[in-house]
């Protein structure tokens, strides 16, 4: 393993996902990330889908909704970003419209390591037990894998083309 591996705990019996990540980034092109519509087309999500963003407003007070397109059908995700604060901090809620009433709320925390890398650490919060597991059996870990995977490629050529 190293520093940029995603790394999962997923506590048993409780229902939430811990997660952190690390990008030879600054905060703030791995912020840009999450706050350009365009630029988080580019990375959110596995390899091999399509996303089409309709609505990311990433304020506080803001929304969001997208569709990830696949060969195997359109997977919509929507939810409602409370505080955003530059550079540090994103909460949001998370539904899966093919689960509805299993709404997550979202804890993202931008940290800055230094010498141009960051990290990110998550939480997010499920309804019920049974939702989190079902969110974690549906391939989650992978996306999120592939997707900061994505994100990584994307922050380090932005960062090369500045140099």
């Amino acid at each position: 393993m190293n520093n940029n591996d995603l790394v999962l705990s997923i506590p048993e019996g409780l229902p939430w996902i811990d997660f952190t990540r690390e990008f030879d980034a600054p905060v703030e092109a791995v912020w840009d990330a999450h706050r350009d519509p365009e630029l988080v087309r580019q990375w959110l999500g596995p390899r091999g889908y399509e996303m089409h963003i309709e609505r990311w407003d990433f304020v506080s007070g803001g929304g969001y909704r997208y569709v990830h397109k696949t060969e195997h059908g359109d997977f919509g995700f929507h939810g409602t970003f409370h505080t955003i604060r530059d550079n540090d901090l994103a909460i949001q809620t998370f539904e899966f419209e093919g689960a509805p009433d299993e709404v997550a709320i979202e804890f993202l925390r931008f940290v800055d390591l230094g010498d141009g890398r960051c990290r990110l650490e998550g939480r997010s919060i499920g309804r019920t037990v049974e939702g989190r597991d079902a969110m974690v059996e549906s391939g989650m870990e992978q996306g999120m894998r592939e997707g900061y995977e994505r994100l990584d490629e994307l922050v380090v050529t932005a960062a090369a083309t500045q140099v």
